[in-house]
């Protein structure tokens, strides 16, 4: 089974991206990257013991993301669309807070692309943030850390309503695998450069290199070979992976039938995908 034929009318962009919106996205996902990198940008006095990130300056990423989520929402987004949004942030906080991310075991993902996949890069984008902020709210999750989880949540459903509308069929759930294996690896690994510092340590002066470490004032090509490190030993084999592995098996197990469901929710909300384009 690979769902029912997609036809024009059904690819479905229930968040219009005007040139504006695309503007203030893009200002967004370099603002947020910069944030995110901030181990390898900012400048440290190689004789500290502690490294604080900026946090005047982490402290707009909120206010940023609140600035798009307002954007997308005067560019058209109708009670029909709000409907349909927070049934699935609703059914895809649930689905976080039933698997916990045991192990990277992550079903929250799946259904975040294949809404992007159907609805578009807007609607993608909301989701993310939505469904993070409301499982994290249910799961007693928020701190610093869940502003980048609902910016990175919400590239991933971004990129999702991206890819190319020429695949279908059994093609299309191919892509979507391929997507959900690379998203759920990209995710790890910028969740990971953001607090890596603070999990990892910071090398004390005079010490040998753990070659783990986030070291102060040392070259950026020197703390990102530490940080991929870091990474592969301990995100990468585990918690990465298992989200890859649960992408890919959700998507191509249930998506045909998510995506047929799906599109048909699009069609009886009436949500006019020619307006989007």
């Amino acid at each position: 089974m690979t769902g029912e034929p997609i036809t024009t009318s059904e690819r479905a962009v229930a968040v219009p991206l005007h040139l504006r919106s695309r503007v203030v996205l893009a200002i967004t996902s370099v603002i947020g990257l910069m944030m995110l990198s901030w181990p390898l940008l900012l400048e440290v006095d190689p004789t500290a013991e502690r490294v604080d990130p900026p946090f005047l300056f982490l402290l707009l990423l909120p206010l940023v993301l609140g600035v798009v989520l307002a954007e997308l929402g005067e560019g058209g987004m109708d009670s029909r669309v709000l409907a349909v949004l927070g049934v699935l942030t609703a059914v895809n906080a649930v689905l976080r807070v039933l698997d916990a991310g045991t192990a990277g075991l992550e079903l929250v993902f799946f259904l975040l692309i294949l809404s992007g996949r159907v609805f578009g890069a807007g609607f993608g984008f909301v989701l993310g943030c939505t469904t993070l902020f409301a499982s994290a709210l249910l799961t007693a999750g928020v701190g610093p850390w869940l502003p980048f989880q609902m910016l990175v949540a919400a590239w991933v459903g971004m990129g999702a309503g991206l890819l190319p509308r020429r695949f279908t069929g059994r093609a299309e759930i191919v892509l979507l695998v391929g997507y959900g294996i690379v998203s759920a690896y990209l995710y790890g690994l910028l969740m990971n450069l953001q607090g890596w510092p603070f999990i990892a340590g910071v090398q004390v002066p005079g010490q040998d290199s753990t070659e783990l470490s986030y070291v102060p004032g040392a070259p950026v090509l020197e703390n990102l070979h530490h940080f991929i490190v870091y990474t592969l030993l301990t995100s990468t084999g585990g918690w990465d992976t298992g989200r890859a592995i649960t992408n890919a098996l959700a998507i191509a197990l249930l998506g045909p039938a998510v995506l047929t469901t799906l599109r048909r929710a699009a069609r009886k909300a009436r949500i006019n995908p020619l307006r989007a384009r």
